[in-house]
């Protein structure tokens, strides 16, 4: 499970076995969320309202370097 950034106290991450379309799995205690790389749409979410407007703000920001690592790790 490559994690690619911890910030706020949310992890950002994939799992080693994931699959298409390209995806972001975020976590901060027991709360989780999984958000798509490419339309930024919400697949999952069990964060407060505020808490998801954090982790959709920090995944805009880096969004690029999600893509980037998902192709370097997953087109090997």
């Amino acid at each position: 499970m490559p994690t690619l950034l911890r910030e706020d106290g949310f992890k950002f991450f994939f799992y080693v076995n994931e699959h298409l379309p390209k995806h972001i799995h975020i976590s901060k205690g027991e709360r989780y969320a999984k958000i798509d790389l490419e339309t930024l749409s919400v697949a999952h979410n069990y964060f407060s309202k505020p808490e998801l407007r954090k982790v959709l703000d920090i995944t805009k920001r880096n969004k690029e370097y999600f893509i980037k690592k998902w192709n370097e790790y997953f087109q090997r």
